[in-house]
């Protein structure tokens, strides 16, 4: 699979928005805050749609391109979702984020188990998560009500889960974290008011309807 290798503040200055790639570090120190963030990636940046209404075609494209880089997924990837979602019960849109936020990589992160979802997706490759007592090493491995997801019992003892668990970040209240044990528990289905990051999934169904 594909990597992409750059820098990841460059998608959140062509989005012109924070995306949280980095997770934590993105609240202490951001590009968009400097005098560079003001500016789109590129030679020209600085003159990117500067003075130009963005196309109807150009905002359906951007949400897109938006939800691609905070779920961290390729386009085939991306697409794979959507066509899963459209065969779903319910509105496509809801349908495909609440895969996205069902992931397991990501459920590692909202949970706080991981600083960000690059990080998660390391653990998940490393073979240091456990799903129901079984090891999984698929980020996007998808998660189920009732579902346990737990850490490895040589890694609950490592620096960077133990530095994430003393932030106290957030739990949505679609899941449940155990920070005695370390393990988290999918309560429920997420809703729309709860996503990871606002993305309006209506732009996404009417970019790919074309």
């Amino acid at each position: 699979m594909s990597r992409y290798l750059e820098s990841v503040c460059k998608h959140c200055r062509r989005e012109r928005e924070k995306l949280f790639l980095k997770g934590q570090k993105c609240f202490t120190k951001c590009t968009l805050d400097s005098k560079r963030g003001k500016n789109a990636p590129g030679m020209q940046g600085a003159r990117a749609g500067r003075g130009k209404k963005m196309s109807e075609y150009a905002l359906r494209m951007r949400e897109k391109q938006k939800a691609k880089r905070v779920f961290g997924l390729t386009e085939q990837q991306f697409r794979h979702y959507f066509a899963t979602a459209e065969k779903m019960k319910g509105l496509t849109g809801e349908n495909l984020m609440r895969l996205l936020e069902l992931r397991l990589d990501n459920v590692l992160f909202r949970l706080g188990l991981a600083p960000s979802r690059k990080c998660a997706r390391q653990m998940v490759n490393h073979g240091n998560i456990r799903v129901n007592e079984k090891k999984i090493d698929l980020p996007g491995y998808i998660l189920k009500v009732n579902d346990k997801i737990a850490v490895q019992d040589k890694q609950k003892e490592n620096v960077v889960v133990k530095k994430c668990l003393e932030l106290n970040m957030k739990t949505p209240s679609w899941l449940k974290l155990d920070k005695q044990g370390v393990f988290g528990s999918v309560m429920s289905i997420p809703q729309m008011d709860e996503l990871a990051h606002p993305i309006n999934s209506q732009l996404i169904v009417e970019l790919y309807s074309k």
